[in-house]
């Protein structure tokens, strides 16, 4: 059956998919039965991770992750050694892996799409997920998921399915985390930085995460927080995928 679900961050979204798949998956060598397509690279590498930590009693289950920011030959020797029986990937990855016939997914039984939305709504990464749904067969069982779904994007995902369950979660305010109060200030740019530092000097917190619209203005922020003794780590897209790895997991424990 297929499915496109919403529900709010954290709800185990991820562990349902993960789950089902790895209950219903018959792996055969040589080829890969299931395909999971996001729209990022960390969160396909989450996702992998989760795969692998579901299926540790499942040892003739592979699982393999694709992404841009790695040499493509890598992938391509991967995948002629060693075929996984799961792949998890970004689109334009995944993509250039199937056009070049490195990537068979003629045996694809699971077709599922993490943030869904997301994908979708970009014209351009739309095109190429129908893309890559076309080189998969039929029949197939096809699965969508996200925390947004708005009204106007869920015909488009129910394009790619057939008769889906659909569950939906219409009252926005069901969509809040549990115990999250939402703040915003009205600062000028010069008063940004001197704000930021008497926030985090007045709060008590664990961890923060600060998202800025730039590559320079994430390294000179970072730069700042840790002259103010803030000890801070910057992730961005100037950076190899390697230290992008690197860092992401040191600022996830």
């Amino acid at each position: 059956m297929d499915v496109i679900c919403q529900a709010k961050s954290g709800m185990g979204k991820t562990a349902v998919f993960v789950l089902s798949t790895l209950q219903q998956i018959e792996p055969v060598a040589g080829q890969v039965a299931a395909l999971v397509l996001c729209h990022t690279r960390e969160l396909a590498y989450q996702i992998c991770h989760e795969f692998e930590r579901f299926s540790t009693y499942l040892p003739d289950i592979k699982v393999a992750v694709f992404y841009g920011g790695v040499n493509v030959k890598v992938h391509k020797d991967l995948l002629k050694n060693e075929c996984p029986h799961i792949v998890v990937g970004t689109p334009g990855r995944i993509l250039a892996l199937g056009r070049e016939k490195d990537l068979g997914l003629k045996n694809v039984r699971h077709f599922i799409l993490d943030e869904c939305d997301k994908m979708l709504e970009s014209l351009d990464m739309r095109r190429d997920v129908q893309e890559i749904f076309k080189m998969t067969p039929h029949d197939k069982q096809v699965m969508m998921f996200s925390a947004t779904l708005s009204k106007e994007i869920r015909p488009v995902c129910k394009k790619f399915m057939q008769d889906p369950m659909e569950i939906y979660v219409d009252d926005e305010a069901k969509l809040t985390l549990h115990g999250l109060v939402q703040h915003y200030i009205k600062l000028s740019e010069l008063e940004k930085n001197r704000k930021l530092n008497d926030l985090l000097d007045a709060l008590d917190f664990n961890q923060v995460v600060i998202f800025v619209k730039s590559v320079t203005r994430a390294a000179e922020l970072n730069k700042l927080l840790v002259e103010c003794n803030f000890p801070s780590i910057c992730i961005h897209s100037g950076m190899s995928q390697e230290e992008r790895h690197v860092f992401f997991n040191s600022g996830s424990t």
